[in-house]
């Protein structure tokens, strides 16, 4: 055997070794359980169901920098910039429907999926974000 052929064959083992720990910490297993039992549409609603009774009921969240929220929101959303979701836990009601949202859904679906898996089942995405909210909302105060 060469040096190098040793040598990448113990990263390769080291890495095999760090993969098969990570894959049981409880951080992984919380995901995985999420992921095994979620259906397709878990988790998300889109801009046509936001009629007027759900736009009244629930709260929303601007995941989006503070710059961007500051050009404009959804009316009454507070703003949670996705990074911050699990450091500002406590600002995100448990008692009622969460909607984040951001321009098109895909950082607030990071937000959402972290949020599903440190226990907030109360917590929606908006599909298609606030463009799509924008463009096809049901209900726009």
């Amino acid at each position: 055997m060469t040096r190098i052929f040793r040598l990448s064959v113990a990263m390769l083992a080291g890495m095999l070794l760090a993969n098969a720990a990570a894959a049981e910490s409880p951080a992984i297993k919380a995901m995985q359980e999420y992921m095994e039992f979620a259906n397709y549409e878990a988790g998300i609603i889109v801009p046509q169901q936001l009629t007027k009774d759900i736009f009244d009921s629930v709260v929303f969240i601007d995941t989006r920098d503070a710059d961007q929220f500051a050009k404009g929101s959804i009316p009454g959303a507070r703003n949670i910039e996705w990074r911050e979701v699990l450091t500002r836990i406590n600002e995100i009601p448990k008692d009622k429907k969460v909607i984040l949202f951001c321009n098109t859904g895909s950082l607030s679906a990071q937000a959402a999926f972290a949020l599903r898996v440190a226990g907030r089942n109360n917590v929606l995405v908006l599909q298609t974000g606030l463009d799509g909210w924008k463009r096809d909302a049901a209900y726009k105060p």
